[in-house]
């Protein structure tokens, strides 16, 4: 109890000190430093990730929410799915080795995200093997480096193709100019875990841009986790010793001149399992995983006589997984230990060309035709000691086309219509299209009405096709995509400078989920084997104060359900609820960030009933301590709510302890450019 206070008196301090200094700040100018952009000028910015042409958020054919690098800052984010838990609708579930997006009531652990496409700067990061990408230290960017994040609610497969299920994920990060310099910086926090990174971008006279930047985090995590379900003498009384370890390392460079940009992404992961999962020994210290990803992109931009729009990239990508796993096995004669290692190695390469036309300075028209080769998939599982034995070793290829158009036309000033359909072309699977319309209206100045309707479809992964180890999973190559229709009203409005409300209601239905389920020779095997429904809606408020205050509320309601089972989806709040306030600190050119987040009581796979939580975080942002030197301190899970998640299929445990309060300490240096 004396921590909490300690901890919360703390915080009080300084929120009063930000406090006093925004009183004085309201009787006499805010400094200049400090950018403050009304509501209604923020609802102008132009986003680019829902139509693929850049456009008003009001008058895209989505519901969208923009976080900016300010937003990172404020509230202290350290890594993608803290940004997400910020946004109505979205939640994650960590299993102590990976973590998952949860959206629209829709949270399938295990599922490596593949069900939401993650794109950089437009370049498409779900990786060929599983299908998915990373949310937590194993995202392949520095979340420092990002300037915005467009999140793109709904369908988006009548442009992107599979994936784009529930929603689509544009991170843009920050150019040369942004940083005009070199930037350092070093941070600490609970259970040992030290990061640093450096990074220097430069904008030149003639065009060019430039940006390098390379970081690496360390943790080792808490040292003894407890879990009942190995609670006997001989898996050491159910505590994992020393197995809660992390590291990464990230690098990215960005260059870019006239019409084309280049860039480079590079992560790799590694991280301890203490949680004996797939049937594992328990307390094995060699247990873990590590994830390589990276990704090379060339782009081409440019504008012909102001109204034809030319896209083109290539790229290539690499993920690399490795497993190791201990296992007690038994013959007729003995017992032994078998080291087990499990690998994935990923080879892929796209590319992408798009044409938009502007007609007469309001209608658009966007084609264009994508693809990609996975033309090295292999999957591999061998016992090393105490003698080899393969299981599995499997290599595989695939290839897809896809193309589409999508018109906008502005039936009158304040009415556009757009409507657009995908053809997707698998050699694994077959054809696919995916159509999609919508109608924004605004009847007066500050109201914006959107009915939206659209298809999506996710085609099945390598690993859910092609994987089989002989004694646990075997394959199913002739699964097929499950897809999904969502229908959805969205609401706007704006009250003056300072305050927005919006709401959205929608209903969506999924046919063909692929699961895993058990065959009758005791395999598991992934099938197209139900049906999902569900309805929801969210409220959302914003206000932004002239001198910096910074707030967002957002509520939103959700129940998704099995067709087959007439029961609500394992991992499925009905509820979630989200804070966001930001307190300026005139005194300090800083603020305080706090930001509460309560999520709803949710099942687990077998049924449990897990409660609901509420988390609070603080942030403390102080500028200009000394020349060109910020410090950020964050305070998460204040007040130290025990709380889980629900685990997957792999795992014995029901349900997941999460961690409790931590702090992390930020140092952050910029060196201006001469």
């Amino acid at each position: 109890m004396r921590t909490v206070w300690k901890y919360s008196g703390f915080s009080l301090g300084l929120m009063f000190l930000c406090g006093f200094g925004l009183l004085q700040a309201v009787a006499q100018d805010a400094p200049k430093d400090l950018t403050e952009i009304p509501l209604e000028d923020l609802a102008k910015l132009e986003v680019y990730s829902a139509s693929k042409f850049s456009q008003k958020m009001t008058e895209a054919p989505a519901s969208i929410r923009i976080i900016t690098a300010a937003d990172i800052q404020h509230y202290g984010y350290r890594k993608l799915s803290e940004i997400l838990n910020s946004v109505s609708g979205f939640y994650s579930t960590n299993d102590r080795n990976y973590e998952y997006i949860g959206v629209r009531g829709f949270g399938r652990t295990g599922d490596y995200n593949t069900r939401v496409l993650l794109l950089l700067n437009g370049l498409r990061l779900n990786e060929s093997i599983y299908g998915g990408t990373g949310i937590g230290f194993d995202f392949p960017l520095d979340i420092n480096l990002i300037e915005r994040i467009e999140i793109v609610r709904g369908p988006g497969s009548s442009l992107y193709g599979t994936n784009a299920f529930f929603g689509t994920i544009n991170i843009i990060t920050k150019r040369g100019r942004s940083l005009d310099g070199g930037h350092i910086y070093a941070e600490g926090g609970s259970w040992s875990t030290y990061a640093g990174g450096a990074s220097y971008g430069k904008s030149f006279k003639n065009g060019t841009e430039m940006l390098f930047a390379a970081s690496h985090r360390n943790s080792k995590g808490q040292r003894h986790l407890y879990f009942k379900e190995f609670d006997t003498p001989e898996t050491n009384n159910g505590i994992a010793e020393d197995l809660d370890s992390e590291n990464s390392t990230n690098v990215f460079a960005n260059i870019s001149g006239r019409n084309l940009t280049a860039q480079f992404v590079f992560n790799s992961r590694g991280k301890a399992i203490p949680t004996a999962s797939y049937g594992s020994v328990f307390n094995d210290r060699a247990a873990r995983t590590k994830d390589t990803v990276s990704y090379i992109d060339l782009k081409y931009e440019h504008k012909f006589r102001q109204n034809w729009d030319v896209v083109a990239r290539t790229y290539l990508g690499i993920y690399d997984y490795e497993g190791v796993y201990g296992y007690a096995l038994e013959t007729e004669d003995s017992s032994y230990f078998a080291r087990n290692y499990d690998y994935s190695a990923g080879r892929w390469w796209g590319g992408d060309f798009q044409l938009t036309r502007t007609l007469a300075g309001k209608h658009h028209l966007t084609v264009g035709t994508d693809w990609q080769h996975g033309f090295h998939l292999r999957q591999w599982n061998y016992d090393a000691e105490p003698h080899y034995f393969s299981y599995l070793d499997t290599l595989n290829t695939w290839a897809t086309i896809g193309s589409y158009a999508q018109g906008e036309f502005a039936v009158r000033e304040n009415l556009l219509v757009s409507a657009g359909f995908r053809h997707d072309r698998y050699n694994t699977f077959g054809g696919n299209t995916s159509p999609r319309f919508s109608v924004v209206y605004s009847p007066l100045p500050k109201t914006t009405l959107k009915l939206l309707y659209g298809h999506a479809f996710r085609a099945p992964n390598s690993y859910e096709m092609f994987y089989a180890d002989g004694y646990s999973q075997k394959t199913n190559p002739d699964l097929q995509p499950e897809k999904i229709r969502t229908t959805e009203f969205v609401i706007e409005q704006y009250f003056g400078h300072q305050f927005r409300l919006a709401g959205s209601a929608y209903h969506y239905h999924v046919r063909g989920l692929i699961t895993q389920d058990t065959d009758s020779d005791g395999l598991a095997v992934f099938r197209n084997t139900d049906h999902i429904t569900a309805n929801g809606m969210k409220l959302t408020f914003e206000g932004k104060n002239f001198h910096g205050v910074d707030s967002h509320l957002a509520y939103s309601v959700q129940r998704a359900t099995s067709e087959s089972t007439q029961a609500s989806l394992a991992n499925s709040p009905k509820h979630i609820v989200q804070l966001n306030l930001f307190l300026p600190c005139f005194a300090t050119r800083g603020g305080a960030g706090i930001e509460m987040r309560y999520t709803g009581p949710r099942k687990t796979l077998d049924g449990e009933r897990l409660g609901g939580f509420l988390l609070t975080n603080v942030t403390f942002v102080l500028r200009g301590l000394m020349p060109n030197l910020d410090l950020t301190a964050g305070i998460y899970n204040l007040f130290d709510k025990r709380y889980a998640d629900p685990a997957g299929e792999e795992h014995v445990q029901s349900s997941i302890l999460q961690d409790g309060r931590s702090f992390r300490i930020r140092i952050a240096y910029g060196i201006a450019s001469n």
